[in-house]
């Protein structure tokens, strides 16, 4: 199986494992909810119910993603994911973390004695098991052979949002279950039910993070974000060992999906190269590319001598410089 279809399936089941402990955690809170009349039980119960579809949602934007290049859409669907997790971000931040807001700050407002404290403790105590098992499926799926102390740089440099999404909710989840617990169990025992209002606020000020590290991750993939470092270099090497090629002059590439990549050549290709001479040399390029490197869908090569190369960059570094006069103007890379 390719490594695209096995990054795939892992995604697909991460988010099945996350459904499915998200609808019976959702059913069990609600259930308390009803019968103690907690505040933060509500807030955990809307907040499984948004997770659950959060997941549906990423399930979807992958099943876009694979739709075939049209002539509206050349370079295919692949941004799909992009779109759907920023939707997701903001999905968590509206639903999620609103509605905590909003419930705590009512409780808070006309407190309530909860009822039944022990529902919640028996339910508690289920839903940590039912998301700390998605969690850990999780987190098995994304840190891989990877160091605990690589994971957050690891998340940084990630293509595939739906990888690390479930990941971050699940956190979030198990972090607001402490957080109930702590207002259930000292709303009872100190006699002040507003505490557990307070404990839903906090719920919804946790769900706000999230959302916003989300968001955060996200909005560059779907702005677009350049290929690692490694495939860059790696291009580059394969280019300028290519026979003809006089010099590779540099190379842009983009990510349309995790598994998906476009990339725009300039080489300087020998001066005696007939134009079929350039066209099989491009055609091979291409095949020692996506053998080296099956994310690369997509190859255009601009031939171009060195100079016109950097004039093309100064002259679009300019061009940004003069809406932006702080920025730095990069080096081309190559």
């Amino acid at each position: 199986m390719a490594p695209r279809q096995i990054a795939l399936l892992s995604s697909r089941k991460v988010l099945y494992a996350a459904i499915a402990g998200n609808i019976l955690v959702a059913v069990t809170k609600f259930a308390a909810a009803a019968l103690t009349g907690s505040s933060a039980m509500l807030s955990e119960a809307v907040h499984s119910v948004v997770d659950s579809g959060n997941s549906l949602l990423l399930l979807y934007g992958m099943h876009r993603a694979r739709a075939l290049p049209d002539q509206d859409h050349p370079l295919g669907y692949g941004r799909e994911i992009y779109f759907w997790s920023f939707v997701v971000a903001v999905l968590v931040f509206a639903l999620g973390a609103g509605f905590s807001l909003y419930e705590g700050i009512a409780h808070v407002v006309d407190p309530e004695p909860m009822q039944n404290p022990a529902i919640n403790y028996t339910v508690l105590g289920l839903s940590a098991l039912f998301d700390g098992a998605t969690w850990w499926i999780a987190l098995r799926n994304f840190k891989g052979r990877l160091l605990y102390r690589e994971l957050f740089r690891a998340i940084r440099n990630s293509k595939d949002p739906p990888s690390f999404m479930v990941l971050f909710e699940d956190s979030a989840a198990l972090i607001g279950l402490i957080v109930a617990f702590a207002g259930t169990y000292f709303s009872v025992r100190l006699g002040l039910p507003v505490l557990d209002g307070v404990a839903s606020i906090t719920i919804g000020l946790v769900l706000a993070a999230t959302a916003v590290l989300l968001a955060t991750e996200t909005k560059g993939l779907l702005i677009g974000e350049s290929a690692d470092r490694i495939i860059v270099d790696s291009i580059m090497r394969l280019a300028s060992e290519m026979d003809g090629v006089d010099h590779a002059n540099g190379v842009l590439t983009i990510h349309l999906a995790p598994q998906q990549i476009a990339v725009a050549l300039s080489l300087e290709f020998a001066d005696e190269l007939r134009t079929s001479d350039i066209e099989v040399r491009v055609t091979e390029l291409e095949r020692r590319l996506r053998h080296a490197h099956p994310t690369v869908i997509a190859l255009f090569v601009k031939p171009q001598s060195p100079s016109g190369y950097q004039d093309a960059v100064a002259r679009r570094h300019g061009k940004l410089n003069e809406l932006r006069p702080t920025w730095t103007t990069p080096q081309p890379e190559g």
